[in-house]
């Protein structure tokens, strides 16, 4: 095992991954969030600096590294069914290391540590100590690193991007979340706020323009409340108004989104620097959770339905063409059927084009979990859900026929799943467009009158200029 470590140094810096080198292999497998993706970005770029490249074929990989996610109880299930598998696949290759990263190793810690697949445990602010992770346990021994930083962890790092179509990525601006919301992990497992230095955030946008990247999204666990101050002179402060605008002006060819935002901090100032600038997309993602105040109260969330109602008003005012979409949770602690039909009448009146809709999962250690029973049968969480995802559908359908006959400018993702005369991208408003490919290519712009469409996805036709 020791050679893998030998004469590591700094070899590489490229915004794309290193593949097809010699020297040892990593394959990082992630879960979850946006914020996860980009984590495992930064991962990748720690790791490149000190010798190693990128796999996707895990067979080939000396290295594993799984980024988890710790929300709901099924994310963790499918973790540990993968470390049975590693379990097998070190019997054939016992000199394989695997590394548990992220929020699930933040929250197990120890526990995972005993696992007889997992050699390495690091939290999400203790990327930057892998390299020497890996060297430590070289010398024999398993390691652990799970400590919250009180600082912006990674401001300094530009990401080596692992997506696929090199037309969009993720741009940190903050980690960890103050909100407390009774049935969330995320202050436990990620810490405290702290927001990234602005300038880090701009030269990061104009490093990926230059290199061929059109769109970029703005990632926080509540990117609202942003709010950085200048450690030389409190007095300069930046908010995230500011700093979207900051962002938006690096290009008016660099399309700019954001999420996700927390309804009791969106200011109206973010709404009126989305109307002020056109590459700033028509979308904002505004998890509602429950339509019931008696809910929003129990989950901590800070707004009753009247308030958040009045922000979805505002952001129609200014904004008509913006498409709102939001996060539901069925069957939250107490949840009576008022409760639930509180729900649905919030989901009609401000008819989402969109929802993340999932049942309670209660999570250990949460205020919820501690103080809340959680005392809706199963059955009738399904059913709730089920209502929920039937009522969206309808409502993705109708907000999707609202858009026959418009043309939207479409930026090209790749080809569409069903053909490869098609291609699609997406409009400012985050909906799914599937056009004949004619002479374009993944990057462009593409004018497009909408002809036809499904709850998910809109099909039109170009539009000559």
């Amino acid at each position: 095992m020791r050679n893998i470590f030998e004469n590591m140094q700094t070899k590489y810096n490229s915004v794309r991954p290193v593949t097809g080198v010699a020297g040892p292999k990593v394959f990082i497998e992630t879960y979850g969030c946006q914020m996860n993706v980009n984590d495992s970005e930064v991962v990748l770029s720690v790791l490149q600096q000190h010798g190693w490249s990128l796999t996707e074929e895990i067979s080939e990989a000396d290295l594993i590294f799984i980024n988890t996610c710790s929300i709901r109880d099924n994310a963790e299930q499918r973790i540990w069914g993968r470390l049975d598998v590693f379990k097998q696949m070190r019997k054939r290759r016992p000199s394989l290391i695997v590394g548990i990263l992220g929020c699930m190793a933040e929250r197990l810690k120890e526990e995972l540590l005993s696992h007889t697949a997992v050699d390495i445990v690091a939290g999400p602010d203790s990327y930057r100590d892998l390299p020497m992770l890996l060297r430590e346990f070289g010398a024999g021994s398993k390691q652990i690193n799970v400590l919250l930083s009180h600082e912006e962890t990674y401001a300094d790092i530009s990401p080596v991007r692992m997506d696929k179509n090199g037309v969009s990525a993720f741009i940190s601006i903050m980690r960890g979340c103050n909100n407390m919301c009774t049935y969330c992990v995320v202050p436990y497992v990620r810490g405290a706020e702290r927001s990234r230095e602005p300038e880090s955030i701009v030269r990061e946008a104009k490093e990926l323009f230059a290199n061929g990247y059109r769109e970029v999204t703005l990632l926080g666990q509540n990117v609202d409340s942003y709010h950085w101050v200048n450690p030389d002179n409190p007095t300069h402060t930046v908010n995230f108004a500011q700093l979207l605008e900051l962002v938006a002006l690096v290009n008016p060819l660099l399309r700019v989104r954001f999420s996700t935002s927390h309804p009791k901090d969106m200011e109206e100032s973010v709404i009126y620097t989305m109307a002020m600038y056109p590459n700033i997309c028509r979308h904002i993602h505004l998890p509602v959770q429950s339509g019931s105040n008696a809910m929003l109260s129990k989950m901590n969330r800070k707004y009753t339905r009247e308030e958040y109602l009045s922000k979805v008003a505002k952001i129609k005012e200014v904004i008509p063409e913006c498409s709102i979409t939001t996060d539901i949770i069925a069957g939250f602690c107490g949840e009576s059927e008022q409760d639930h039909q509180d729900t649905l009448s919030i989901m009609r009146m401000v008819g989402y084009d969109m929802a993340f809709m999932f049942q309670y999962s209660e999570r250990p250690n949460t205020k919820a979990a501690r103080h809340f029973p959680d005392d809706v049968p199963d059955e009738i969480k399904s059913a709730r859900l089920n209502e929920i995802i039937e009522l969206q559908q309808e409502l993705s359908l109708a907000q999707n026929q609202k858009d026959l006959g418009k043309v939207f400018e479409v930026l090209v993702e790749g080809y569409s799943k069903k053909s490869k005369e098609e291609l699609q991208g997406r409009s400012s408003q985050n909906k799914v467009c599937v056009f004949p490919a004619g002479n374009h290519k993944v990057g462009d712009y593409v004018k497009v009158r909408i002809t036809s469409c499904t709850s998910a996805t809109l099909k039109g036709v170009e539009v000559e200029d």
